[in-house]
């Protein structure tokens, strides 16, 4: 790492509340002082209370993680799905209509407030919503590609470099058993994932990214993990728990996505080595922060033969074949 790239690390690891406040003065903004941190491990979010009684979101990327480009990616995908009516989580423009700004080397931008729970619990009658919401995300997300982002795969997104780095930590008790099972989920992934079928998805759509304001309207937030992806990668992770048997929410989803969009149920058959994948990416991801100070005390059992032999047995439960 270069002495300028660590000293703008270091300052993304310990921001500045005066620098916070001055980022949102100088675009605009007229802070009261009060600074509240949002839960994210991987930005800094922050939400800063206004003088007009109103509030902006503020978040700073980690440094390396995205280009300028990548992030007005994201931003452009947000604001085509905004005008075609659907309610999303929207980036501020500033006066020059810029959303993406730099503060010694970071970038950053500003969100409107979103006001909402979570839906870690989904009521019968709001998977076919949920349904319809994702088909509409889907149909404007075909609607062109995302140049500067990934396109999703182990060998589209350069996952395989992320399993090398993990043969290198893995408790080596565990490690044989855990490389040929990440293998096999990797190659086929590989084989059949089809790029030429992807589209601008969501990529993180959890049921947490999902806000419920109490009427049965639905925001979508988050899109950092916004990429150019297969469609059934929006639909698992609202059923985290379920192996896609026949079941009356998933009906009632697909339904409800289907009053708008046609899904090739053949795409169910990849959501084991899709949950997989992600299983071993997330261990990725914690090994290429381990130089963030909060990593090893968010994660302290990652370097020990107990964490590994748990995620090896999460990924047999999942891969069966």
């Amino acid at each position: 790492m270069t002495a300028n790239l660590k000293a703008t690390t270091d300052q993304f690891f310990n921001l500045d509340p005066h620098l916070i406040l001055k980022c949102a003065d100088i675009n605009g903004y007229t802070p009261t002082g009060e600074i509240h941190q949002l839960n994210s491990y991987e930005n800094r979010v922050f939400e800063i209370k206004l003088e007009d009684g109103k509030s902006v979101i503020a978040k700073f990327f980690r440094p390396q993680r995205w280009s300028k480009q990548t992030i007005e990616d994201e931003h452009e995908f947000c604001f085509d799905l905004h005008a075609d009516g659907l309610s999303v989580g929207l980036p501020l423009r500033a006066k020059n209509n810029e959303t993406v700004f730099n503060a010694n080397g970071i970038l950053y931008c500003f969100y409107e407030k979103v006001r909402g729970r979570m839906m870690q619990e989904v009521l019968l009658h709001q998977f076919e919503k949920l349904g319809s919401l994702t088909a509409q995300l889907h149909n404007t997300g075909e609607k062109k590609e995302a140049y500067n982002r990934n396109f999703f795969g182990p060998t589209q997104d350069n996952k395989w470099v992320v399993l090398d780095q993990l043969n290198e930590v893995i408790a080596p008790e565990i490690r044989p058993q855990y490389m040929e099972l990440a293998d096999h989920v990797f190659n086929t992934l590989d084989e059949k994932l089809d790029p030429q079928g992807f589209i601008r998805i969501h990529g993180d759509l959890h049921r947490g990214n999902l806000l419920d304001n109490g009427k049965d309207d639905i925001t979508i937030v988050d899109f950092d993990d916004f990429i150019n992806g297969p469609v059934v990668q929006d639909f698992w992770m609202i059923f985290p728990d379920q192996d896609f048997a026949p079941t009356k929410e998933f009906e009632l989803f697909l339904k409800g996505y289907e009053t708008l969009r046609h899904f090739d149920e053949r795409q169910l058959q990849l959501v084991p080595y899709l949950r997989a994948y992600r299983v071993i990416c997330y261990a990725g991801w914690i090994l290429n922060r381990w130089n963030d100070p909060s990593f090893p005390k968010i994660f302290p059992e990652f370097n020990t033969y107990r964490y590994w032999a748990e995620e090896f047995d999460s990924l047999r439960k999942i891969i069966k074949d």
